[in-house]
């Protein structure tokens, strides 16, 4: 288990009155990174990255309504519109005034950036993003998750899998094959496997089922074109969930992207999985864009 400094603690409140918590770690006057996580899972999710950048680097890490210790929102608290509300919400607690932050975003996380790109809030504080294992619109019909080829048989059983409403049950040697076979690359560790795991089963079904039917029906590719900050790209080659075709997407959509990485082997989870390789992605945003060189450098 990854040993973290002790957060602070901030509760943000949304635009809705959403209840969002948050955690900040590193100096106060340290420059800014900002993490947004994926569907069913929580800030757990970036440990990696807050023990690595945490030394000088102020780290905000916060769960999306429905997940970690954010509660559960009411029945129309699922939207895109809630998400760019959150970040925003976010953004303006946790930053100063005139401060900006590296913004990354992992699967949800990353159309969440894509949800606020034209938002005051989100245009004022985020100086780059990285977008990272994620895609804008056509989720259930790229995602190879059910073995078959393209087509209205295989996007409807993926919308039938990843909407499903059963309990996920308990962490097993079962459960664990399944999500390492659906989320993460062949060659996934299997403490990694654990940890992403125990993230996922720990989000509330309601929460699962509500964001899932958000992002079936999910279309940014208009909100790509009005991202004009600087954005990386990274995806895994084995990728089942956002597949490879939705990053080149985005790094040729995007109206200033500064690359895109594609990591040989590893599947959706690569904050995960190859925790380094996002790391250094993040670093070196913010050593171009935040001006931040390395702690001993």
């Amino acid at each position: 288990m990854i040993r973290l400094p002790e957060p602070r603690s901030l509760t943000v409140r949304s635009a809705d009155g959403a209840e969002l918590h948050a955690e900040v770690y590193g100096p106060e006057g340290a420059p800014a990174v900002v993490l947004a996580h994926g569907w069913t899972c929580s800030t757990g999710f970036w440990a990696e990255q807050i023990r690595a950048l945490a030394a000088d680097h102020r780290v905000v890490a916060y769960d999306q309504r429905g997940h970690g210790r954010s509660p559960v929102p009411a029945s129309g608290g699922y939207s895109t519109t809630a998400l760019a509300d959150d970040l925003e919400a976010v953004l303006a607690a946790a930053l100063g005034p005139g401060e900006r932050a590296v913004v990354a975003g992992h699967s949800m996380g990353g159309m969440t950036i894509m949800a606020a790109a034209g938002r005051p809030g989100f245009v004022r504080h985020a100086a780059a993003v990285l977008l990272c294992s994620t895609g804008p619109s056509r989720l259930t019909s790229e995602a190879t998750v059910v073995p078959l080829g393209p087509g209205g048989l295989r996007t409807r059983l993926t919308g039938a899998v990843l909407g499903s409403k059963a309990p996920l049950g308990p962490v097993n040697g079962l459960s664990k094959r399944i999500l390492k076979y659906a989320t993460m690359g062949p060659g996934a560790a299997p403490d990694r496997v654990e940890a992403c795991a125990r993230i996922v089963h720990a989000c509330p079904r309601p929460s699962r089922h509500g964001w899932s039917q958000v992002l079936a029906g999910l279309d940014l590719e208009a909100n790509v074109r009005e991202l004009r900050v600087p954005a990386a790209v990274l995806v895994g080659t084995a990728d089942r969930l956002t597949p490879p075709v939705h990053a080149r997407g985005l790094a040729e959509a995007l109206p200033h992207c500064t690359g895109l990485t594609e990591l040989a082997g590893m599947g959706h989870m690569t904050p995960v999985e190859a925790p380094e390789a996002v790391t250094a992605q993040i670093r070196e945003l913010t050593l171009t864009y935040l001006g931040v060189k390395e702690a001993g450098a």
